[in-house]
């Protein structure tokens, strides 16, 4: 089921529900997608969203503002993990529950992250994709990915004309059918100050793939908040959600609370 949200700055964003059976005692689960992605790419396809409702989940996906079926405008300033945060508070105040779970990747992991450090109601997380950068520059790291470079090759009139170092975000924006304008301006808007994590306080599962260059060292950032484990699993950035383990190490860890 797909449904909208209308967020304070008045976009309109997009978010499917997935359940199945009696139900779980357990609180319902947010998933939030990468970069370039949307909902049912990033979790419905891996088999994330099965591997969850098979066990009694409610499972609640955000397409985040410039991806998916949401809102796609192109002014940097609708853009931002900041604002995405508090989007996804908004959608736990509409779910209307009183704790929830919250799993992330790449950019939604970043997301998740300033989510937990502001919602008490976020009870148990899960963060992919991201290591060492989360702790050194604040989000993604952009030491492999300069956001200038990305951005130039997102709004390169060709892909040919692309910075050849990012390139593959380019690549990756075509093969998903994405807004590659509203990319850019999310991409210029990245987060970069410190992260607030220790200000989170409830069990975290970092997890990361053995060759993912955006997640390297991932015990750096396992180390730095209060009750994280580290979970690594073979693949790189883009490979590891496709990974048979991926699916079933997210399940197995939302799956107490």
């Amino acid at each position: 089921m797909t449904d909208a949200l209308r967020t304070h700055d008045g976009l309109t964003l997009r978010y499917r529900t997935w359940s199945r059976g009696p139900g779980s005692a357990l609180p319902p689960v947010v998933l939030l997608h990468g970069f370039a992605a949307h909902a049912r790419l990033n979790w419905e396809g891996p088999g994330v969203v099965e591997a969850l409702v098979s066990r009694g989940r409610r499972v609640y996906a955000l397409d985040a503002r410039g991806h998916g079926d949401s809102d796609k405008p192109h002014d940097d300033a609708f853009y931002g993990e900041a604002l995405m945060a508090r989007d996804v508070r908004l959608l736990i105040d509409r779910v209307g529950a009183d704790r929830v779970q919250v799993a992330g990747y790449s950019m939604g992991a970043v997301v998740a992250l300033l989510a937990a450090a502001e919602d008490a109601r976020i009870s148990r997380l899960v963060v992919g994709g991201i290591g060492a950068g989360a702790v050194e520059v604040g989000g993604l790291d952009t030491r492999v990915m300069p956001p200038e470079l990305v951005a130039a090759a997102l709004t390169a009139e060709d892909v040919a004309h692309a910075p050849e170092r990012t390139r593959g975000f380019r690549i990756l924006a075509d093969a998903t059918g994405s807004d590659r304008l509203a990319l850019a301006a999310q991409v210029r808007s990245v987060h970069r100050g410190a992260l607030p994590l220790d200000r989170i306080t409830v069990p975290t599962l970092v997890l990361a793939g053995e060759s993912d260059p955006l997640a390297e060292r991932p015990g750096v950032l396992a180390g730095a908040i209060a009750k994280a484990e580290l979970a690594l699993l073979p693949g790189d950035h883009l490979g590891v959600v496709r990974d048979a383990g991926f699916a079933g190490a997210i399940a197995r860890f939302l799956s107490e609370d």
